[in-house]
């Protein structure tokens, strides 16, 4: 539905201008209709949905080809092909058409393509790896984002104070800082499509993609602010709108995160009785997921940072409520969807810089942001981290800190909030177009291509993509607890204590509110472990009979049917050691007490996963 959605409104794309066409043509007076036509052709009433169809085919037909070698995917990112298709689709569109006629659409980018990709970044956010360096990214999404604007606006002014940026960029104070603000953010979906190919460790990952989403609040309070000074002028600007401003940043911010924590508590809520509707379980995640979104725009909230709490927020309740081929169909729609928008983005971003009447060149400006956005955004990254390792248990080193300041990447965001600018007001918007064009394709391009060799030269900690075993969750589990009480002892409440006074909260309360019954009590005692040993069990009954067949060529001893096991050897199990209690299932089933039902339903799940690993590997040795 949300694909439906996007396709509809995307007619200002596409430049759809004869959906207005009546499907029959009218008959002049006095003519005798036409006779029945055999083929008739009608492109003006498919010309929107079938273009933007023929786009994203185009796109994914590209990543194909591009996927095909992999000593090209090793070096070049796939963000940069997308841009470079997008440059030679658009040079071809302008020599046909002898004019641009497609653009990345502001309202199109912010209301259709943006959310698909922010949902599934928090939907699938490590909760605990973000919470644990949520200190790290708030310094860096709120300081680092207020430093890097005010620094490359009042740099860029002073630039043109000393008159190396020419006179016919009309721009004062105030616009430089509009500029700077938008130009200073780090956008979350050049990251995410750059950071994901790279594979550097979790904790720098989540540094600074965490960043990139939360500093979508101090962008928008930042860019709005100084839009409106710009059109005030500074001479009518009063020490209240200052105040106003700093008190707008926490409206947007906190907000924002309440909009999204209130959606995440309806759509965990909803899921809890799904049960007999499994049908319409991902349309509800997607459809309040995009309502929180809409809501916070609707209310000039950080509309990012509402769809990534809603989805940071539900997820553990949604998953244990929605069935499993519901969890796969949610993952995969939004992993698709997802996708999609990073590719129409990323076309999009290389057709509307052949739009060369957007453009007016001035190399002092150009040349000065790219230095400065570069150069503050290091020391800033520097300064910051200094003050953070002197309470972080586990330091960020010198080269996490060239990472992450080489990392700051500029994207569709910028370039959206520029062309939003009004000419009448923003005398400069033509040199800030072509500025921002340039910086982002310079942090796309050039800083996507050398990021990984730089990563690998600096022998940066790669992320270990595994599954944490048992003995390791335990372990992980104990030293949460071991530290939560060492914190009680000392009567310092510190992290790892609010962290255990949470899950405690929300083991009595959120969980048994949000989650049905037997989810909450499958999901937190049996589920999760005896998954699993059902894994483990299953390879290492396949390799070691692997083993047995190729070495000696003997067969399989006969495994025991589920019949015999799965209904018998429990029961037999506890009546030998001295169970007096009634545990045959078929009585069991006939019971009709609702916690043994479910205890009966569990069990017989549980034996028949246990060995249907077993049975199938039977089947193709036999």
């Amino acid at each position: 539905m949300l694909g439906a959605a996007m396709l509809l409104f995307w007619l200002p794309l596409v430049g759809a201008g004869a959906t207005d066409k009546p499907t029959q043509e009218s008959v002049p007076l006095g003519e005798p209709p036409p006779g029945l036509a055999l083929f008739r052709w009608q492109w003006h009433e498919v010309e929107a949905p079938y273009l933007v169809a023929l786009w994203i085919l185009v796109a994914s037909l590209a990543k194909i080809v591009f996927h095909l070698s992999r000593k090209v995917t090793s070096l070049v990112p796939e963000s940069c092909l997308l841009i470079l298709l997008g440059l030679v689709l658009g040079g071809i569109v302008l020599a046909v058409a002898k004019k641009a006629e497609y653009q990345l659409e502001p309202g199109t980018f912010f209301l259709f393509l943006l959310p698909p990709i922010v949902l599934d970044s928090g939907y699938f956010m490590p909760s605990r790896l973000f919470f644990d360096n949520l200190g790290a990214i708030l310094t860096y999404a709120v300081v680092g984002t207020l430093w890097n604007a005010f620094t490359t606006g009042v740099a860029l002014w002073g630039l043109q104070q000393a008159g190396l940026v020419a006179p016919r960029v009309q721009a004062g104070l105030l616009d430089f800082l509009l500029f700077g603000s938008l130009i200073s953010a780090v956008d979350p979906v050049a990251v995410l499509a750059v950071f994901e190919e790279v594979h550097v460790n979790e904790t720098l990952f989540i540094i600074v993609f965490g960043e990139s989403l939360l500093n979508d609040a101090v962008t928008v309070v930042l860019y709005k602010v100084c839009n409106s000074f710009v059109e005030m002028g500074s001479a009518n600007v009063q020490a209240t709108d200052y105040l106003k401003g700093i008190a707008s940043l926490f409206v947007v911010s906190l907000g924002g995160a309440a909009v999204g924590l209130v959606f995440a508590f309806l759509l965990a809520l909803t899921t809890r009785f799904t049960k007999r509707v499994r049908i319409i379980e991902p349309l509800l995640v997607f459809l309040l997921a995009y309502a929180a979104y809409l809501t916070a725009e609707m209310a000039s909230l950080s509309a990012i940072l509402a769809v990534t709490m809603c989805g940071l927020g539900c997820k553990k309740y949604v998953e244990a409520n929605i069935s499993h081929k519901s969890r796969t169909a949610v993952k995969y729609t939004m992993k698709t969807l997802a996708s999609c928008a990073e590719t129409v983005i990323f076309m999009l971003l290389g057709i509307s810089a052949v739009d060369s009447s957007k453009w007016a060149w001035d190399s002092g400006l150009v040349l000065g942001t790219l230095f400065f956005i570069l150069f503050f955004r290091a020391l800033g990254v520097v300064l910051q981290t200094w003050v953070l390792n002197q309470f972080r248990l586990v330091p960020l080193d010198k080269i996490d800190q060239v990472v992450m300041s080489y990392g700051g990447l500029r994207g569709a965001v910028a370039f959206a909030l520029v062309i939003l600018l009004d000419r009448t007001k923003v005398p400069a918007k033509d040199y800030f177009v072509a500025t921002t064009i340039v910086v982002v394709f310079f942090t796309v391009i050039v800083q996507g291509l050398t990021i990984k060799p730089l990563v690998k030269w600096l022998r940066v900690k790669r992320s270990d993509h595994h599954k944490p075993t048992l003995n390791q969750e335990l372990h992980e589990h104990t030293f949460d607890h071991i530290l939560a009480a060492v914190e009680d002892v000392v009567g310092h409440h510190g992290y790892h204590y609010w962290r255990d006074r949470w899950e405690q909260f929300d083991k009595k309360y959120l969980s048994q509110l949000l989650m049905r019954r037997s989810a909450y009590r499958i999901r937190d005692q049996i589920w999760d472990v005896y998954y699993r040993l059902n894994i483990r069990d299953a390879i290492s009954f396949v390799d070691q009979g692997g083993h047995v067949l190729s070495s000696t060529g003997l067969t399989l001893p006969s495994m025991p049917s589920r019949n015999s096991v799965a209904e018998t050897s429990v029961t037999n199990l506890l009546r030998e050691s001295g169970s007096g209690a009634c545990l045959d299932l078929q009585v069991i089933d006939t019971v009709r007490s609702g916690r043994d039902r479910e205890d009966a339903v569990m069990h017989h799940l549980l034996c028949g996963g246990l060995y249907k690993p077993r049975r199938r590997v039977r089947a193709c040795w036999t």
